[in-house]
């Protein structure tokens, strides 16, 4: 059901990944630039894409199980994003590409926050219909 505490985690975890990435800056370069997530297109469209499957598993609240793997589909692809925050941070020589680490760099760890208390209450939901099932 669409009124669930996983629906409000999924969302909050769809508004990070979609909304935040306008927001905050991922990182300063040695100009003094701003680099936004919309810079670099693999970051962007790897955000949106978390953010598009966060979106579309609030609606799979019938097939629990589909839900389950989506959303830890999505961690996965999170790590993945977070990943390659820290080996660019890490692996760019000195000051020639990354001057000053920004707050966006963060935002797929604040998204992973919110999968995985969401995929924590689906389980408990999938826990639940299992034990009453056990009683018929």
């Amino acid at each position: 059901m669409l009124q669930r505490i996983q629906t409000i985690y999924l969302f909050l975890a769809a508004l990070v990944s979609a909304g935040l990435i306008f927001v905050f800056s991922l990182w300063e370069n040695s100009a003094g630039e701003t680099v936004y997530a919309e810079d670099r297109i693999m970051v962007f469209s790897l955000f949106l894409v978390s953010a598009l499957i966060s979106f579309i598993t609030i609606f799979l609240f019938k097939n629990r199980k589909l839900q389950f793997v989506l959303g830890r589909l999505n961690i996965i692809l999170n790590l993945i994003l977070l990943g390659l925050f820290v080996y660019w941070s890490l692996n760019i020589s000195g000051e020639s590409q990354i001057s000053e680490k920004g707050i966006g760099m963060l935002i797929p760890i604040i998204s992973i926050v919110f999968l995985v208390l969401a995929n924590k209450a689906i389980k408990k939901d999938e826990d639940l219909v299992k034990s009453v099932d056990r009683l018929r």
